[in-house]
């Protein structure tokens, strides 16, 4: 669990971020940050799921000394690579080899171990032998990171699940080596029969090998579908970094000279050409466009620039040829800006403590005190040492959580497969208990509760005038264009029928377009162009711009033969799901808040179509960072549903990312869920199936430690014999199992049954 120290600390200037290895649970976590918290002039946060420890410290401090104190704590740290050093070679598939090895030869070597315990029928002379052969490298080298950990536990007076599944697993392996050597259990044709009477026995028949290995493999299976997600932790920083232009045609002397990206410096001329990327951030010096920043603001409409207009990096110029100085490259641009504040919001994020783990806080020295306390009070009346052996043994077997290793990846298997079926990514367990605490969700405007395209909404032709007639002519023309306006104009035209053939086309600088078309000069753009162009502007066709953008809408006239012959209004149109989904988000219990950085007319006239009361617009991209942390300092929990490079860093840094599929690759890995439907009721179906998951994982949690808590006056007792052990195990994880595959029935809210 990631926990923030509240020691104020005014005098440490310096930052910095290690890379811990080591931690296998979040007390791992919150174990090297007190060490560190409690050095003089350090205040630290260590967040296991990036495996990151985010430390200020005063000048007198160094980072070695920072590193000797994880280390002598039990763990190790290094300073982490720099983002741009990390490229699609360098990500982390090898580490996933060696847990996969360790499980499925583990899982191979368990399978006839576990069958012929629970067959009897099968169990053939000598087979406790094979058994014992089969189940030794499990526990001892399938096993090895939980008895690594269990030991650095212990030497720093800790208790976590390793160590109870530690001192399990070898406590039913060592018993099971005295009862095959010693006691009766290595007698050739002895079998474990299915006897459920509860009896006193003094163990030296009794092996427990099955439950050795089987908890080895649960819990080995675990850790390593955990790995798998947690080694994304830095994709969406490398998806951030891919997005910049990779060389740029920089002016010498008036020569174009092709060179990397990386040698560009502050002052250097460079030319973009139309569909290409602007190498880094800069002023235009000569030319004009329109340049498409969606992927950075999330704003459909291209902005339109000239001279002395500022230009960012990696947007595309996607008409004319630009001439554009470089301001600031490298660390300095907002690409790179924007990738720092995506990492700081990972480091900075708490990570959600395991419920496992809280409860094994507990648990496991409750059970490790009642094995003690058995075999003291056996020893004290006299029953010998083979019988108080025995119980106490049974008690750290009984208690070795079989079904709790299965109580998580089960309903998370399950939870998760269910959500892809409806379009729902879930990343991790830590995202469940997110969902639960949530209670207000800010909506990104553009892709999110709109489509992100362009669309055209309404036809007004001028008195006298044909509406097909106005649609088809000025379709024509914008057909030549690429901007997106007139990609949707001329889409909408083409729906109505074919469009004529133009000639003479003319961009007029961002403004609009020209071309004749069945011998007409047709002027498609800006009401002030065509009044600039002295073509008159009826009233009726005045009002009706005035209307659409009075409603956040961008009107264009088309006029031809010295008159506007009628306006078209062309919006970013909400998707016909948003408003119900709105109203099913409200029904979680949740407040919604429009956020954009669109103007505060278009996103009131959203607001209002979708019933949100609350909207903030014109925030800059990296504005909506400072947005999210604002609502969180308010006391509220936050979720963000975005789509673009822009909300990335807001997913990153609310307590919960929902990101929409058909976003950028940015935004869906920083963000919590996914949401591949591009439907915001996909986001209402993530949230209700995250917390019908996390119901049905601390149900299995709550019955999983409910065996184990039942068992253990019969273990301390002395009357558990190993086929109520068995039995117990078995039934407590078919339980486990049949709960979780009740996550199978979840039903989007499209559905009849919910």
């Amino acid at each position: 669990m990631t926990t923030t120290s509240n020691r104020p600390l005014p005098e440490a200037p310096n930052r910095i971020e290690l890379a811990i290895g080591g931690m296998t649970c979040a007390a791992c976590a919150a174990r090297v940050e007190k060490k560190l918290n409690r050095m003089d002039g350090v205040s630290a946060t260590v967040n296991y799921a990036t495996e990151k420890a985010t430390v200020r410290y005063a000048d007198d401090v160094t980072p070695d000394d920072l590193i000797d104190t994880v280390q002598k704590t039990g763990y190790s740290a290094v300073l982490p690579a720099p983002p741009a050093a990390v490229g699609p070679a360098a990500q982390p598939v090898d580490e996933l080899r060696g847990p996969r090895t360790r499980l499925w030869v583990s899982a191979a070597l368990s399978v006839p171990v576990v069958l012929l315990a629970m067959v009897p029928a099968w169990q053939f002379d000598y087979w406790q032998w094979l058994s014992l052969t089969l189940a030794a490298p499990v526990v001892v080298w399938g096993g090895l990171p939980f008895h690594r950990a269990a030991w650095v536990n212990l030497r720093h007076g800790a208790a976590t699940m390793d160590t109870l599944v530690s001192l399990g697993t070898l406590a039913a392996f060592g018993w099971s080596l005295w009862a095959l050597f010693l006691g009766d259990a290595g007698t050739p044709g002895m079998t474990h029969p299915f006897r459920l009477a509860i009896s006193r026995t003094d163990g030296v028949g009794n092996i427990y090998l099955e439950a050795a290995a089987g908890v080895t493999v649960f819990l080995l299976a675990g850790r390593y579908f955990e790995a798998r997600s947690k080694r994304t932790a830095g994709a969406a920083l490398r998806a951030l970094l891919d997005l910049g232009a990779k060389d740029v045609a920089v002016l010498r002397d008036g020569v174009e000279t092709r060179i990397p990206v990386d040698r560009l410096a502050v002052g250097d001329r460079f030319v973009v050409r139309p569909g290409e990327k602007i190498a880094t951030d800069g002023v235009v010096d000569e030319g004009t466009s329109a340049v498409d920043a969606s992927m950075l603001t999330g704003e459909s409409v291209p902005v339109e620039v000239g001279p002395g207009d500022a230009v960012v990096g990696a947007t595309i110029n996607t008409a004319g040829r630009l001439v554009v100085t470089a301001t600031r490259v490298g660390a300095d641009t907002q690409l790179a800006r924007m990738a720092e504040l995506v990492e700081q919001a990972q480091s900075g994020k708490a990570a959600v403590q395991r419920l496992a783990d809280r409860i094994s806080g507990v648990f496991v020295p409750i059970v490790i005190t009642l094995a003690v306390g058995t075999l003291g009070w056996w020893l004290g009346t006299g029953a010998g040492p083979t019988a108080a052996f025995t119980a106490a043994v049974a008690v750290l077997i009984i208690a070795c959580p079989c079904a709790l290793g299965l109580a998580t990846p089960t309903a998370l298997l399950v939870g998760t497969g269910r959500g892809a079926q409806l379009g729902v990514l879930i990343k991790g367990p830590e995202v469940l208990e997110s969902t639960r605490r949530v209670d207000t969700v800010v909506l990104d405007k553009t892709g999110t509760v709109t489509t992100g395209r362009m669309t055209v909404v309404d036809v007004v032709p001028a008195a006298g005038e044909e509406h097909a007639e106005l649609l088809r002519l000025a379709g024509a023309v914008e057909a030549a264009s690429e901007h997106p306006i007139a990609r949707a104009v001329a889409a909408a035209a083409a729906e109505a029928g074919a469009l004529p053939p133009v000639s003479g086309f003319a961009n007029l600088e961002g403004l609009g377009v020209t071309a004749t078309v069945d011998g007409r000069a047709v002027l498609v753009g800006r009401p002030h162009l065509l009044r600039e162009r002295g073509l008159d502007v009826p009233p009726e066709v005045a009002r009706a711009v005035t209307d659409a953008e009075a409603a956040g809408r961008t009107a264009i006239l088309a006029g031809w033969d010295g008159r506007a012959r009628g306006m078209l209004a062309v919006a970013d149109v909400v998707r016909p799901t948003s408003r119900a989904a709105v109203t099913r988000l409200r029904a979680l219990g949740l407040t919604p808040i429009l956020l954009t950085g669109d103007n505060a007319t278009v996103a009131q006239a959203v607001a209002a179509e979708v019933g949100v009361t609350e909207v903030i617009a014109e925030v800059l991209p990296t504005g909506k960072v400072d947005v999210v942390k604002r609502l969180q300092a308010e006391g509220r929990s936050v979720a963000v549903v975005g789509d673009g490079v822009n909300d990335a860093p807001a997913l990153a840094q609310a307590d919960l990312g929902l990101a929409m599929g058909t976003g950028t690759d940015v935004a869906i890995e920083a963000s919590d869920l996914t949401l591949v439907r591009g439907d915001l009721n996909a986001a209402v179906d993530a949230i209700r199936l995250s917390r019908r998951t996390l119901g049905i994982i601390r149900g299995n949690l709550f019955w999983a430690f409910g065996y184990n808590v039942a068992a253990l006056p019969l273990a301390a007792a002395g009357l558990l014999n190993p086929m109520i052990a068995g039995a117990t195990m078995a039934f407590s994880s078919v339980f486990v199992v049949a709960n979780s595959l009740r996550l199978r029935r979840f039903r989007s809210v499209g559905d009849d049954v919910v």
